[in-house]
């Protein structure tokens, strides 16, 4: 399976370093190239059945040969006929002799493609052709680039899957399991993903390589965590979580205190903590940290607090200064922008010990950023980092106990598989005092109306924000860049107004300036990227408003709106969009209709699927190929009782039975720079 691509007939290296930037370098990872869609030549449509303006398949006989036209320099269009004896449609071909001068007089083709219909006559432009007497039923349609063509990839294919069929590969899954959950065998799966002979041995072939897929997966990730419950020297011997809680001006809710309580079990037990706390926006995610901060402190021990961003890294050092810093507890700060001075000396009382709480971004990752006791790691809006940038943290310490953080809900099934190496605390309770955001969606001749809105209530002393998805103008994109926005209200309609603009394009200092005047109200209006979708608590701002709202996830926008409604006056949220599509609507409408997060997330990921939904792989998790976590539910379930069966029979998969699945369990995990297992 490890054979180099360049060795598989008819590839050589020229397009061996083309299917490389494919991600293709094995025949492994060949046979897992899946298709991106299929052509089915094996339900025809009689012509005298064909609705214009439909993809359709149809059989036909060529008329006579066809006509040549010269059009224009470099345009050269070819006209031919073709019918089933009592019905004719009209073939275009444009710039492709070789498919004109193929089609020969009298002989019988199948015709794939769009037909139209003109003056009473049916068209097809371009169409896909095969010879009727070659008896394709299905063809593969491969992602392709500007240098190797689908038709190129699909020719590769069939040496591919001839070379893996030919190597008597044992299957990946065992014998027993795979009788047991009815799939079927992996050279019949993998035959039938490339070169299906109809539509039912492709869907036999999906399940089972979606099962596989997701069997390996889950295997990997309670590896995972299982090499993750060791001895920790890290014990919390003296619990000062009641003390930490009369330090504060308000008193947590119920779910933050069971969230506390949970994490403080884990960190008594002499085993590492692995906790994941998913919260709405504005659940007080944040003072649980704290509290385990303090609790971590008072016990001897170093914590680490990473966040995904500068702003929001800063927004935690600052808070828990306020909450810590009299308490004889130092807290220290570490990102890209902190002076070279600046850093050297944190990182020496870092590891002399003198630092109890360090709080940055992925500049913690550092490899010279050393502690002299790290007992704890927090993670915030953990699916931003991922798995190996938690472990690389991890590593720093010996054993220490791992919080992670995410305001992103993200439904109890998927949280299974992408954090299964994670104990759960969901925090469900709002803050006392939390008001709901009013959303509403409205079309751009709505404007007017809102900057009078938004001006009454700068009048009176409150603050807003207008997000923008572009940061620059594209002559290819009509989307609202935030330059030239806030350049147009600060001369026009906000003239009158103290407005400030932000984006990540920005320098750091630029950046936290702007936060602070924005926090300290010198800032009325903040026009702004999606730089603050995460953490950025301005209690006195209670206007959100968010142009082309249909260019952001349904998750993204609830991030957004979180950045309102934390204060005690009414909140509004308004997403801007002219776009008309149902599918536009239904996302915009979900919005408008509810507040919780955990259902916006399950609509989202209806929608978009896990891809879109967590971002550009932003997830950590091991790409998936073909499981699909919005419609397979059934296979994930199928498939983690699969992965509890073999484990509780061969935890380490040490058996014969099991060695081709855990070779497939690490080289997956292996290819991502995971962790690795022990």
């Amino acid at each position: 399976m490890d054979t180099p691509v360049k060795f598989i007939k008819g590839v050589g290296e020229k397009r061996a370093q083309l299917l490389n930037r494919m991600g293709i370098f094995t025949l492994y990872d060949a046979v897992r190239f899946y298709p991106r869609t299929y052509l089915d030549f094996s339900s025809l449509t009689p012509i005298s059945e064909i609705v214009p303006d439909t993809v359709c398949c149809f059989s036909a006989v060529v008329g006579y040969d066809p006509i040549k036209h010269l059009i224009r320099k470099n345009m050269t269009v070819y006209k031919t006929m073709v019918t089933d004896g009592v019905n004719g449609v009209n073939i275009t071909i444009f710039n492709n002799s070789y498919l004109a001068e193929s089609l020969e007089t009298g002989k019988e083709y199948i015709f794939y493609g769009k037909v139209t219909a003109s003056r009473g006559s049916l068209e097809i432009s371009n169409p896909i052709v095969e010879s009727a007497d070659e008896g394709v039923a299905m063809r593969p349609i491969y992602h392709q680039t500007a240098s190797l063509t689908s038709r190129m990839t699909e020719r590769i294919m069939h040496q591919a899957v001839n070379l893996y069929l030919s190597r008597n590969i044992p299957d990946i899954i065992p014998d027993k399991i795979r009788q047991g959950f009815k799939l079927c065998h992996g050279q019949f799966a993998v035959k039938n993903i490339h070169f299906p002979e109809n539509p039912h041995d492709l869907e036999i072939a999906k399940r089972r390589l979606a099962f596989e897929e997701l069997l390996i997966l889950q295997i990997g990730m309670k590896r995972l965590r299982s090499s993750n419950e060791k001895h920790t020297e890290h014990i919390i011997k003296k619990d000062y979580s009641e003390e930490f809680m009369s330090l504060l001006p308000f008193e947590l809710t119920s779910a933050q205190k069971r969230a506390i309580a949970d994490s403080l079990s884990d960190m008594k037990s002499g085993k590492p903590m692995n906790r994941l706390i998913q919260g709405d926006v504005g659940s007080g995610k944040t003072a649980v940290a704290a509290c385990l901060l303090y609790v971590s402190a008072k016990n001897g021990l170093q914590s680490a607090f990473m966040a995904p961003t500068e702003i929001l890294a800063k927004q935690h050092y600052n808070t828990l200064c306020n909450m810590l810093g009299e308490k004889g507890i130092t807290v220290e700060f570490l990102t890209g922008s902190v002076t070279a001075k600046k850093k050297r000396e944190i990182k020496e009382r870092l590891r002399n010990g003198e630092v109890h709480i360090i709080v940055g971004t992925h500049a913690l990752l550092s490899d010279d950023v050393e502690f002299s006791n790290l007992g704890l790691v927090i993670t915030d809006e953990q699916h931003r980092f991922g798995v190996a940038q938690r472990g690389k943290l991890i590593f720093k310490g010996a054993n220490p106990h791992t919080l992670v953080m995410s305001a992103t809900p993200i439904p109890r099934t998927l949280s299974l598989i992408i954090y299964g190496d994670l104990d759960l605390t969901v925090i469900d309770e709002r803050p006392k005092g939390r008001q709901k955001t009013d959303t509403y969606c409205v079309g751009t001749s709505y404007r007017p109306r809102i900057y009078s809105f938004i001006k009454k209530h700068l009048d009176s002393g409150l603050q807003a924000y207008i997000v923008c998805p572009a940061v620059e103008d594209n002559p290819d994109s009509d989307i609202t860049n935030v330059t030239d926005y806030c350049e147009s209200l600060s001369e026009n309609e906000f003239s009158d107004y103290r407005v400030g603009l932000l984006h990540g394009k920005m320098k750091p200092k630029d950046k936290e300036r702007v936060m602070a005047d924005f926090l300290s109200g010198e800032i009325q209006l903040l026009i702004s990227t999606t730089v603050i979708e995460v953490g950025v608590d301005v209690p006195n701002s209670v206007i959100m408003v968010i142009e082309d709202a249909d260019r952001f996830g349904l998750s993204q926008l609830h991030q957004l709106r979180g950045r309102v409604g934390r204060g005690r006056e009414k909140s509004y949220c308004i997403l801007i969009s002219d776009g008309s599509g149902e599918e536009t609507r239904k996302r915009l409408g979900i919005m408008c209709r509810t507040n919780d997060g955990f259902l916006i997330a399950d609509e989202d990921l209806k929608i978009r699927g896990p891809g879109d939904f967590f971002g550009a792989r932003q997830h950590g998790l091991p790409d998936l190929k073909i499981a699909d976590l919005t419609t397979d539910m059934p296979t994930v379930r199928q498939s983690k009782k699969a992965c509890d069966m073999i484990l509780a029979a061969d935890p380490t998969l040490s058996l014969e039975c099991h060695k081709s699945l855990a070779a497939a369990v690490d080289r997956l995990f292996s290819s991502e720079k995971s962790l690795s297992f022990n």
